[in-house]
Formats: C-alpha cells, structure tokens, sequence
C-alpha cells in the first residue's frame, strides 16, 4: 500500500526558490515555498523541501531533506519530520495534547524517514515537559487516523482510515491496524499483530497476532499474511503456531505460558512474544473461541 513514484511527482506546485532571508539549510537542491504558504524564520528547512499552498510552517519546527507538504498542511511548534516523508492535504502534526493535565511545558513530536501521511492525519505533543509523541522510520498513515499524546510508534507501522491512537499507547515494529481500529491509552500492539476492522484493545495485543473485527480485547490466531510478507521462514512461522497454542490453547496461565515457551521454542519472534508477555501491565487480549473455526485455511496456511 506505498505510494507510487507517480503520486509522489503530483505533489508538486507553482512554487518560487526561497530568498537568502528564509529559514534554510543551504545545500544543492532548492527548497520550494508555495507563495502563499506562511514559514517562520525560526523553521529550518533541508534540502529540496517542497511546502505547498497554504501551508503554517511555525517556529521550531524541522523539515528532513527531500520531504513534500501538499495543500493545507500545518507544522506546529516543536515538530520535527524526517527526510523524504509526503505529508497530504490538511494533516495537522504538532499541536497541544488534548489532556486536560497539559500546563503549557516544551514538548515534541518526532516523526522519522519515509513517512507518508495523508489527509487530515493529526499527531499531537507530548504532555510532560521534555516529552515526545515519536512516529518511526516508514510509517504510513492513512486518512484521518490520529497519535495521541506521548504515543510511540515503531517502524514501518500502518494505520488504515479512520484509526486512533489515545496516548501513551504503544505500537510495535510493522504492526498493521485496519479502518477505524481503537487502542486505548497505556495498550501496547506487538510487532507485526494486525487489528482487522473496527476492533478496539484495552489490553494488549500480543505479537505476531490478529484481532477480531467489530470485538474488543479479542485475538483469533496469527497474522498469517503479515508473517509471510515480512520474510519469516515456514519453519519459524510452523514454531509460533504451537507457541500461540502454548499461550492460547493449553489452558497455561499467561505467566506459565511464557515459561513453557521459552523452554519449548527458541526462535527469535518465540522470544520476542515472550518479552512481550512478561512486561505486559494491562494484561492481554483473550483468545476469541469459535469451534467452528478448527477447519479454518489460515492455519493450514502456515506451512505453506
């Protein structure tokens, strides 16, 4: 679901070279400011930056070399955005925590390299002073989701339409959420766990797992597809199915579980489950029981 080099060269706009007054990193690419986007001389901006119409480029904020805003877009105080991110029409990044706790301190948002972020999407400061919402390398956010406060998300993440993140959540290294997904504040999801459509976790969501559409605090099985895309070989996929009947289907108390795992099964994402099982504070989802799912051909796809 990347975008394509086409859609990447769409975003570009009448625009004029920035005069020797503005806020740039001087270097071999001109950086292009629509004329009628407004940019504080506290912002620094690296090369080839592209800032479309109407754009607010506010004071300390930083702009990675390469990066394009499309139309609308607004960078507030204390944002900094890596090299080579597209950001789309009227994405906010930076503005004050909705937490009535906020007293007006310094805090940041930090997005990575190679994000794309499309329309709409907000990310929102840290609330303690020194704080940070932090966004990894190769995000993709989709239209309207939102990062609350003090939110961390890992790498190459993606956030379908519509999903929101409450601050404080956490979100592992290549986890995908679906449309309209819900994580409420201080929930973790694990890396490479995918939460289908419309599905809400108060508890974590353990790695390599997938939730229940229209549930809440459900998993199902492994994400089959998501193993398989990020290279995982049969063998070790073969290995964290009887690790999730370990966790799921021996009747084991989570503590237990994560015991027999490890005495069972050393491969690395058994370890990574098992880390994450141990520190886990809210406690994680349960397992959604259908009797008639024994036949289902995602399991069967594991081997394969």
């Amino acid at each position: 679901m990347r975008e394509t080099v086409d859609t990447h060269t769409r975003m570009s706009f009448p625009s004029f070279p920035a005069t020797d007054g503005s806020p740039i990193l001087r270097g071999r690419d001109p950086v292009r400011i629509h004329p009628t986007a407004v940019v504080s001389s506290k912002a620094r901006l690296a090369d080839g930056v592209s800032i479309g119409p109407f754009c607010v480029i506010d004071d300390n904020v930083e702009i990675g070399a390469g990066s394009a805003l499309g139309p609308h877009v607004t960078l507030l105080p204390y944002t900094s955005l890596g090299a080579n991110c597209r950001v789309h029409a009227g994405a906010v990044l930076g503005d004050l925590p909705q937490d009535q706790r906020f007293g007006g301190a310094v805090s940041y948002v930090r997005i990575g390299t190679g994000c794309v972020i499309r329309e709409g999407v907000t990310v929102h400061r840290g609330t303690e002073p020194d704080s940070a919402t932090v966004v990894g390398d190769g995000c993709l956010l989709m239209a309207g989701s939102h990062i609350g406060h003090n939110a961390r998300v890992g790498r190459n993440v993606t956030l379908a339409n519509g999903a929101l993140l409450a601050g404080y959540s956490e979100i592992d290294d290549c986890a995908f959420l679906s449309g309209h997904c819900l994580v409420h504040q201080f929930t973790r999801v694990g890396t490479l766990a995918m939460m289908s459509g419309g599905s809400a976790a108060q508890m974590d969501v353990p790695p390599y797992c997938i939730t229940q559409s229209l549930t809440t605090n459900f998993v199902v099985f492994l994400n089959v597809v998501g193993l398989k895309r990020s290279g995982m070989p049969a063998d070790e996929r073969r290995a964290l199915r009887r690790a999730f009947d370990l966790l799921y289907r021996s009747g084991l108390s989570v503590p237990s579980a994560a015991d027999a795992i490890e005495r069972q099964i050393d491969t690395p994402s058994a370890r990574e489950l098992c880390r994450f099982l141990r520190s886990s504070k809210r406690g994680i989802c349960k397992f959604f029981r259908n009797e008639r799912r024994h036949e289902d051909p995602r399991e069967e796809s594991l081997a394969a």
